[in-house]
């Protein structure tokens, strides 16, 4: 069974900075996209970024666009979300996810397993 194991949530002022990470198992990790997705009270899952299974391509939401930063570790089997200059409309819940193909992706539906999430609250 995938397992996907998010971490590095937490309170955080706004302006500060979080590094998510997903641990990823039971699987060739490397063969698979990975997105982020987050879900805030109230509202609708929505993307927020996602990288190819080389790390070559990734993709943003605009409201992320030069904050957020994927990344990942082939070696380490763990795909990484750097968020800086964090607001308080980024407080949600975050998922990694695994996509379904080797390119990364924006539609929820062509990801295939999900982790538990890890909750991220911004402070002003």
């Amino acid at each position: 069974q995938v397992q996907l194991v998010e971490s590095g949530g937490g309170l955080v002022q706004a302006g500060g900075s979080l590094r998510l990470s997903c641990a990823a198992s039971r699987w060739i990790f490397s063969s698979n996209g990975m997105g982020w997705f987050r879900q805030a009270p109230g509202k609708e899952r929505e993307f927020v970024a996602s990288i190819s299974a080389t790390g070559g391509q990734s993709y943003y939401a605009d409201s992320v666009k030069g904050r957020f930063t994927v990344s990942r570790d082939n070696a380490k089997n763990t795909v990484y979300l750097q968020m800086n200059s964090l607001e308080r409309e980024d407080t949600a819940d975050y998922y990694c996810a695994r996509g379904m193909y080797a390119i990364a992706t924006t539609d929820p539906e062509t990801y295939n397993y999900w982790g538990q999430g890890t909750q991220v609250t911004v402070s002003s």
